[in-house]
């Protein structure tokens, strides 16, 4: 598990992916993120790690200390991972979003991306990945059917209006700073 923080109120988590396999077009650690909202306390992708103890203990002492309920939220609805748990731990509503959190849905990929305003960040599930050196890639075409590819990417110029400076992905490293203009290049591609 590598656990970062981000800035105050914002982490990134990974954890290898269950269904991995080698040779899969995709890391086997998939990335999650821990979100400090106004009203409550957010995850994104969910995805317990092995050391599950220690996880877990660090996330209940963050939950009773922010008293507030939790909310998480699934970029797609494959992204389900460890999200039954952590509900039933919490009691948490899963899908149910909170302050300071757009939801940006893309239906031709079958993806929700979240802003995070506060923090100028943008969570991706799987129609945006880190490419390995730095920057980000829109998914592989093989991942949609048909024209989806190309009416993604259209869709996609849509984000360029946006104030992102970070892009958290759950495939790949994330971008930590200039996310728009690491966007723009992937667009270009």
């Amino acid at each position: 598990m590598e656990l970062s923080e981000l800035d105050v109120g914002l982490w990134r988590w990974t954890a290898p992916h269950p269904d991995w396999k080698e040779g899969a077009d995709w890391a086997e650690e998939v990335g999650c993120v821990y979100y400090e909202a106004s009203d409550a306390t957010v995850l994104i992708d969910p995805l317990v790690p092995p050391e599950r103890e220690r996880f877990l203990e660090a996330l209940d002492r963050d939950v009773e200390r922010r008293g507030l309920p939790v909310s998480i939220l699934l970029t797609c609805a494959w992204h389900g991972r460890s999200s039954g748990e952590l509900a039933e731990r919490y009691g948490a509503a899963i899908g149910v979003s909170a302050n300071n959190v757009v939801a940006m849905p893309f239906p031709i990929a079958e993806e929700t991306m979240y802003l995070l305003p506060d923090h100028s960040a943008l969570v991706t599930g799987d129609s945006l990945m880190g490419d390995g050196r730095g920057g980000i890639t829109v998914c592989p075409d093989t991942w949609l059917e048909g024209d989806a590819p190309e009416l993604l990417r259209r869709d996609l110029r849509a984000l360029l209006d946006l104030p992102i400076e970070r892009v958290l992905v759950s495939h790949g490293e994330p971008v930590l700073e200039n996310g728009r203009a690491a966007l723009e290049r992937a667009l270009r591609a």
